[in-house]
């Protein structure tokens, strides 16, 4: 995993095609507000907008550049559901309660839509999302799940696509066929996470980059002073949106999370422009990913590239070598491409539960947290934000919703997290290729 502390943006087909210089200064001396967030990314700023919004004092405080995590290096899917899958909810909750959590995850697409337009964000975000199936049994899923989806919660949107109906819009003979979901879709993640801090700054939240997060020390029951290498902030209430970099911090205010998620690696090539090629390929112009545990996802960019993303690098430290072995697998989708240039590679992390349920709530009544997104972050975040918000503010009760979701203790802790997730992916290979 890469320190972001006092590093620029990693080098990637987003960063190059980045529309916006906006930069935050370094905190240096001594800051009082009401509520101090930890992390520049989407769950930080998410966060920020709305108490800001509402008049509330909020400093942000991001150890490298707005973005540097998964907010501004992931696939940049807008999808509904959770990466646990409704069913987990149901089991744990019932279906009442499933039925909530069905909605939120609706309403953050909406969400995503709706800041988009307000703040005039110039992020490339188009509708149309299709779970493509390998296997008989993958198919098979899918149909199942829009059968209950339909029945159970109402949801008439999803098309149920044979391999022929999907040839029509997808050029490869790959998988068995596809659920199409015309309401959620993908964007340019760096872009739109930063027009989400333009617009929270515009609000009159106060923005820092390359600050740090050293440790934190109770002030009383006043709240809590945020230490940075060369500031400090007194605040009533603080909140961890640090996600896969909890792990990386000494801090004994971060240990709980550490033992709740964990940090898995993926990688995205993107191919040089492919011109008309492009429209033939992915012929609607949606997201695509298959339903396989370790699965591909991929999707055309703006100036018609492919972006192609999978696999999971704790097995492969080189990031020649993973651009050769994430090419193998675009190429298994998309023989066609065997002659395109690849023009840029990147990796990163996303923070796992053990059930791929999301993991919101407090530590205490001052000491707020959202981490787990496993993979649905680009969309979740955005409600994961406003529950902390709301609950700062006053109301909190969209975050004791996530907060009676159950979750496991991660054996080992961050010491056999690597090993850990090694052995998980193993297991899920072999499942896959059942």
């Amino acid at each position: 995993m890469q320190n972001p502390s006092f590093q620029n943006r990693i080098a990637s087909y987003y960063h190059s095609s980045i529309n916006s210089g906006d930069a935050y200064p370094k905190l240096k001396g001594r800051l009082k507000t009401d509520t101090c967030i930890i992390g520049g990314g989407l769950s930080g700023l998410c966060t920020a907008l709305p108490l800001a919004e509402a008049g509330h004092d909020v400093a942000l405080i991001e150890a490298a550049r707005i973005g540097y995590g998964a907010s501004g290096r992931s696939g940049g899917q807008i999808i509904s559901d959770y990466a646990c899958g409704i069913p987990e909810i149901e089991q744990q909750l019932g279906e009442v309660q499933a039925q909530w959590f069905w909605q939120q995850s609706l309403d953050a697409v909406e969400l995503v839509d709706a800041r988009v337009r307000q703040h005039n964000i110039q992020c490339d975000w188009t509708r149309g999302y299709a779970t493509v199936a390998i296997r008989p049994k993958h198919f098979d899923a899918l149909m199942q799940w829009q059968q209950h989806a339909q029945q159970r919660y109402g949801a008439h949107h999803f098309e149920l696509w044979d391999a022929n109906r999907l040839q029509q819009h997808l050029a490869s003979e790959r998988y068995r066929g596809a659920l199409y979901d015309p309401l959620s879709g993908h964007l340019h993640p760096l872009n739109y996470t930063l027009g989400i801090a333009r617009a929270a700054a515009a609000a009159g939240a106060h923005i820092y980059e390359q600050t740090p997060f050293v440790r934190l020390s109770p002030k009383g029951s006043e709240g809590y002073i945020v230490h940075t290498p060369e500031a400090s902030i007194e605040c009533r209430q603080v909140v961890f949106a640090i996600n896969t970099f909890a792990g990386l911090n000494n801090s004994r205010a971060v240990r709980p999370l550490t033992r709740k998620a964990m940090p898995v690696s993926t990688f995205i090539i993107a191919t040089e422009p492919l011109g008309e090629a492009a429209r033939d390929l992915i012929r609607n112009n949606m997201a695509v990913c298959d339903n396989r545990h370790i699965l591909d996802y991929y999707r055309l960019s703006a100036d018609g590239r492919l972006l192609f993303g999978g696999k999971d690098s704790e097995w492969i430290h080189d990031a020649r070598r993973m651009a050769k072995a994430v090419r193998r697998d675009m190429l298994k989708v998309f023989p066609q491409l065997e002659s395109a240039r690849i023009e840029y590679a990147w990796g990163g992390d996303c923070d796992i539960t053990l059930n791929l349920a999301p993991h919101f709530g407090r530590l205490n009544k001052q000491l707020y947290f959202m981490q787990g997104y496993s993979g649905h972050g680009m969309a979740l975040t955005g409600i994961a934000g406003l529950a902390a918000a709301e609950a700062i503010m006053g109301d909190g009760n969209r975050l004791a919703h996530f907060e009676h979701l159950h979750h496991r203790n991660i054996i080992g802790g961050r010491y056999l997290r690597i090993p850990a997730s090694m052995i998980g992916s193993t297991y899920y290979r072999l499942k896959d290729a059942r």
